[in-house]
């Protein structure tokens, strides 16, 4: 594969320059819809930070600390676990872009609880029910994307996508930083009503938007499906052969899938390719909130008050800036995903972080032991270090790498169990992490740098590469010769391991009917 090439179906195909295609450029211009999910939850990081900073906050709440700022905090977290159950089946069964409208109403209910939030119970209740709603929106927008993109870009878009938390959380910092400076509880309330902004934007957006062609074939709709890719593709051009591979090879796929595989949450854990997918997905899930982020990305003043920060000003300027490099740098590592390799990204991720955090700890102690400017200038500057090493592995991967090693049967539902490993984590974390910090302050980064390195053992061990490979061919790393994967030749093979090579495979005639004639085999 050269520079200039990029591999699909066992083959080279040229680049694409998607600024030169209308189709590929206005659907492209218009993916912000649906990116926009990852940004309002970044947005909400960011604001407890500042919030927490903010005097008018504390006071209307009685100064809320320990236990209960951690309530406070962890109820986005418990409404998104409660959401669990339903999110799949509303991307699966009522389409992905529906999925983001549903997630964006709810959320634009939570966000007017908490503005009026007269009481903390009410501030509560406003919380769970904004994380109820991203929770279903942030289960269908990861899908949209990956499913509806070029090949060619699919790395890119995808991950992307998860780099944009940290464009909520910058504009999310400064927000409060500069509403601090209002006179009484606007000071607090503005940043909270500017919260609805992106759910507003995206209900009317995301019909901009064109469905997922995945999802309208496995709901029998495969002209729609193939417009929809040609569109996006070609230019609008049926018999353009890469659209006829990637229909050949999606129909067949799903089809295939359909017919030999259930539809249940058992199927996760039914084959020992699923079940390393299902290490996978859990321990990504984990890792993305359990690697010492969790701390600084909610508590940032209480960790800066360790060394002796508790200036409201510069606490929300450190926050603003540190928003700036985790946003450059977890952007600008999409672009080398396919170039570099995951598993590279992950194990230097993993290796840099353990590292960047035993300093913080020795330089935390060193404070502790002995207040100085030194010690606490360097826990700032691996804070930042932190981050960057943080970007590499954790943040866009996290969804662009748990979306890609699932078949399309199990995405919505294996995307589900990682996004509940992240609530789960994130609200031990946003609970447990203000207690500790209270309780045993800097010691608490000792088992963050315990955890750290069983993260790299884990990665070492399990995680796969998958780079340069069509979304429906990954599966042949996992499954190896059990692999379902779409075109001629693997249907063939599907009909011999199914002792059928005298009869038709079950929904092939729909697939052949809207197929064309210029269809490539795709090979197994």
């Amino acid at each position: 594969m050269g520079k200039d090439t990029f591999e699909l179906a066992g083959r080279d195909w040229p680049k694409v320059k998607w600024w030169k295609m209308k189709g590929m450029r206005t659907v492209y211009l218009t993916l912000w819809a649906a990116m926009l999910t990852s940004a309002t939850n970044g947005y909400d990081g960011s604001l407890m930070n500042g919030l927490e900073a903010i005097k008018a906050w504390n006071e209307n709440f009685n100064n809320p600390n320990g236990q209960i700022l951690g309530l406070i905090t962890a109820s986005m977290s418990i409404g998104s676990l409660l959401a669990i159950p339903i999110v799949p089946y509303t991307a699966d069964i009522l389409g992905r872009r529906t999925g983001v409208v549903i997630g964006c109403s709810i959320m634009i209910v939570g966000v007017a609880l908490i503005c009026i939030g007269f009481h903390v119970a009410l501030f509560i209740i406003g919380r769970f029910i904004l994380g109820f709603g991203i929770a279903i929106a942030h289960g269908s927008a990861p899908l949209l994307i990956a499913e509806l993109v070029h090949p060619q870009h699919r790395a890119i878009y995808s991950t992307i996508y998860n780099t944009l938390w940290y464009l909520g959380s910058l504009v999310g910092s400064w927000v409060a930083f500069g509403t601090n400076k209002l006179d009484g509880q606007w000071s607090w309330r503005v940043p909270c009503l500017l919260q609805a902004i992106p759910s507003i934007v995206q209900i009317i957006f995301i019909w901009t938007v064109p469905e997922s062609p995945r999802w309208l074939i496995s709901k029998g709709k495969h002209q729609k499906a193939k417009e929809i890719l040609a569109r996006v593709h070609a230019e609008g051009n049926l018999d353009d052969e890469l659209v006829n591979v990637e229909f050949n090879e999606i129909s067949q796929t799903i089809l295939l899938e359909q017919e030999y595989e259930k539809s249940a949450w058992s199927e996760l854990w039914a084959t020992p390719g699923n079940r390393h997918r299902l290490i996978i997905l859990v321990s990504i899930g984990f890792f993305s909130q359990w690697s010492g982020n969790g701390i600084v990305s909610y508590y940032l003043p209480k960790v800066l008050a360790l060394i002796g920060i508790t200036d409201s000003t510069l606490v929300l300027e450190i926050n603003g800036y540190l928003s700036i490099v985790q946003l450059v740098s977890a952007v600008g590592i999409c672009f080398f995903v396919d170039k570099i390799g995951r598993r590279p990204l992950f194990i230097t991720s993993c290796a840099g972080m353990l590292v960047t955090f035993i300093a913080t700890t020795i330089a935390l102690a060193r404070y502790d032991a002995s207040p100085n400017s030194n010690a606490a200038n360097a826990v700032i500057v691996f804070i930042f270090f932190y981050y960057i090493m943080y970007n590499l592995g954790f943040c866009g991967l996290l969804v662009s790498y748990s979306t890609e090693i699932l078949p399309y049967r199990i995405r919505a539902k294996g995307l589900t169990v990682m996004f509940f490993c992240v609530d789960l984590s994130l609200w031990f974390n946003q609970y447990v992490n203000p207690i500790a910090l209270q309780d045993i302050q800097w010691k608490y980064y000792i088992v963050y740098c315990c955890w750290i390195a069983f993260e790299l053992v884990v990665v070492l061990k399990y995680y796969i590469e998958t780079k340069n490979t069509a979304l429906e061919e990954i599966v042949k790393y996992f499954d190896g010769d059990a692999a379902l994967v779409g075109g001629d030749a693997a249907t063939a093979k599907a009909r011999h391991l199914a002792g059928e090579d005298e009869a038709e495979l079950p929904g092939a005639p729909e697939v052949e009917k809207t197929a064309t004639k210029n269809s490539t085999d795709v090979a197994a």
